[in-house]
């Protein structure tokens, strides 16, 4: 999600179950050990505004690796402003069980179907640029899912500009080819109905089998309630896509912690899941993160998610209104908060996670990359973890 639009999200404690009548049971947010450790192998900046083959290199917010070329992945949010809605390709050098670099190695526009880039949002010609948050590779065949946040305009004294949030096929120089349907709860409406402004599908993932791709909306639909405050958590969204037909199969609630601290008088800043990567069928690494963005203080961590036994609730318009079934959410558990990470210089604006290679003692790497928002107070940052456990 780009802060310039809309501020950021962050984490603390347990999600406040009185904010939240409709949960089966108690979300485990840091209630029990992951048994997983993250070990750092360090940490790599790009220079802020890097010049890359013709773009200004920024607001990265999602990373997949492709196991089969050892090629990464990564996507900016620029919504056509500094240049083309696109991604990059990179190398991260993990020789020895160290970060020792990270080299950009291509760039990409994303295509419409009639083949042309992006150009940016205007009201005056109702064009309606994507706002891509997450990308991840197809383990079959090497193509790649992205998404957008969409757009939500909502003028008093005009007609609004709505722009659907969606999640695209596109080959891996960027051309469309295909786009899965979305449930009817998660299109954009100009009343409070639907997902808000900036705040939609943020993450995407394919299970390691490829035959399902799961998405992450950042933070709640209007009808799901208030998103998450220093008082309490909130309740969003993960759903399941067949990759075959790109039909979704079921959907689950997932807790979000309340925001970490007291924001400033006037402040929008929450907390929202920012991407998630899959370990398995059911099970996923999910990446939540905010900040009190006045003080450009970030938070970032990284929870052990489970789908087993949580609500299907596809289909269901709210999951908190007084009338509405009961829901049991997904089962979270901390892997890590950043902030407590032993040598890790700063936490910045950490938005994407993706598993990396295996390293020779077996074990399997994580990575990390921030979005600096195109801002010089912020930086670039990737961020290199193994597995233990």
């Amino acid at each position: 999600m780009s802060i310039r639009a809309a501020r950021a999200r962050i984490i603390a404690g347990a999600v406040v179950l009185a904010a939240l009548p409709a949960l089966i049971g108690t979300p485990a947010a840091a209630a029990h050990d992951s048994g997983i450790r993250l070990d750092l192998l360090g940490e790599r900046e790009l220079p802020n505004a890097m010049p890359f083959q013709g773009t200004t290199v920024g607001g990265l917010s999602a990373i997949s690796y492709d196991a089969k070329s050892g090629t990464y992945y990564v996507i900016s949010d620029d919504r056509s402003q500094t240049g083309p809605a696109r991604f990059y390709t990179a190398r991260v050098d993990l020789t020895g069980g160290t970060l020792k670099g990270v080299e950009l190695t291509g760039t990409h526009p994303w295509l419409r179907p009639d083949g042309t880039a992006f150009p940016p949002t205007s009201t005056a010609t109702s064009t309606v640029a994507p706002d891509p948050e997450g990308i991840a590779v197809d383990p079959r065949d090497g193509s790649l899912a992205w998404t957008s946040e969409g757009e939500r305009i909502v003028p008093s004294d005009g007609p609004a500009l709505l722009g659907d949030p969606w999640i695209r096929r596109a080959t891996t120089t960027g051309a469309w080819t295909g786009q899965l349907p979305l449930p009817p709860q998660l299109h954009m409406n100009a009343q409070e109905f639907g997902p808000r402004k900036n705040q939609t599908l943020e993450g995407v993932t394919f299970t390691p089998d490829g035959r399902r791709i799961v998405t992450a909306m950042e933070d709640p639909l209007y009808q799901d309630g208030d998103d998450p405050t220093p008082e309490h958590g909130a309740l969003t969204r993960l759903t399941v896509h067949d990759n075959r037909t790109g039909q979704p199969l079921a959907q689950y609630a997932y807790p979000l912690e309340p925001l970490f601290a007291t924001t400033p008088a006037g402040s929008t800043d929450t907390n929202g899941v920012s991407d998630l990567v899959a370990l398995g069928h059911d099970r996923f690494l999910v990446l939540e993160r905010a900040s009190i963005y006045a003080d450009n203080n970030w938070k970032a961590r990284i929870y052990l998610v489970d789908l087993r036994g949580a609500t299907d609730v596809l289909g269901r318009d709210s999951l908190t209104a007084p009338s509405a079934p009961p829901v049991r959410p997904v089962r979270k558990t901390l892997v890590t908060d950043l902030s407590d990470v032993l040598g890790l210089s700063r936490v910045d604006n950490v938005e994407g996670i993706t598993l990396g290679p295996r390293l020779p003692d077996g074990r399997r790497t994580v990575v990390l990359v921030s979005d600096d928002n195109f801002a010089a107070r912020q930086v670039t940052q990737f961020i290199a973890f193994a597995i233990r456990g």
